[in-house]
């Protein structure tokens, strides 16, 4: 709630009613953004190609993915209930993220949550897809924290050697600085990282095993991040916060398209 406040007063929807569509795009010269809200009373169906495939209740967040990367929505939100909902545009989120850096956790369990569940569902499918190269981290960041952390931090890796592995207890998430990464789940290669790219996060998040298996493609330097200082960072940087959920977001966006 006090995350949400920077969005302004609740709003409230009829039973049946649409609070966005599959597909809807935002329109900035219109100044129609893309919304993330936080469930205030009531009950939300969210469906894909009209088909249920998900309920939120009372105090869980959604709507965070295109919100982020203003992007089309993936899915369509209708009020089971009569509700009452918080909302928040891309641009209050960074203003809320100035204040409070430390909330990107809250969103980034709730993505990481569903992109648990949504990689189990697509394993099956996982060699009919090609693999993605999701957005890196800005240049001047990626300095700032090969700065920051020192050369005690990088870690170098030769062409085919295992950086990270399935199932594993993630300790350190990882910065590319040169070269790429291969990002695998179920032997299947999902996504390909160069420069700027992150990835190992998601077990600092949430204390569970690796998701996915990482090899260096290329001879690779890597900037090694720990849990203590990768929480220091997000609390202390609203631009590493903000490229991290950005990172999250894409990444769950594109398990959930599968």
């Amino acid at each position: 709630m006090e995350f949400f406040r920077f969005g302004g007063k609740p709003k409230s929807f009829a039973k049946g009613e649409r609070i966005f569509g599959e597909n809807q795009k935002p329109i900035p010269f219109l100044l129609l953004r893309q919304r993330m809200y936080l469930l205030l009373d009531g009950e939300v169906g969210i469906l894909h190609r009209d088909r249920p495939i998900g309920t939120v209740r009372q105090g869980e967040v959604f709507g965070e993915m295109a919100s982020i990367n203003q992007g089309p929505r993936s899915a369509t939100a209708v009020a089971r209930t009569a509700c009452r909902v918080i909302a928040l545009d891309d641009q209050q989120l960074q203003a809320a993220l100035g204040k409070k850096p430390e909330f990107a956790l809250m969103l980034m369990g709730v993505m990481i949550a569903r992109l648990r569940e949504n990689i189990g569902r697509a394993g099956a499918a996982a060699g009919k897809v090609k693999s993605t190269q999701p957005a890196p981290l800005p240049k001047s960041l990626v300095a700032d924290l090969a700065r920051a952390l020192g050369h005690e931090s990088r870690s170098s890796y030769e062409s085919g050697q295992s950086i990270v592995r399935e199932g594993q207890t993630g300790v350190l998430m990882y910065v590319v600085l040169y070269g790429r990464v291969a990002i695998s789940v179920g032997g299947k290669v999902v996504e390909r990282l160069g420069p700027g790219g992150v990835f190992g996060e998601i077990a600092l998040i949430d204390h569970a095993p690796r998701l996915a298996s990482v090899v260096a493609e290329t001879a690779c330097t890597l900037l090694a991040i720990d849990r203590h200082g990768f929480l220091n960072l997000v609390k202390k940087s609203r631009r590493f916060a903000a490229g991290l959920l950005a990172s999250v977001s894409e990444r769950a966006r594109y398990m959930t398209a599968r």
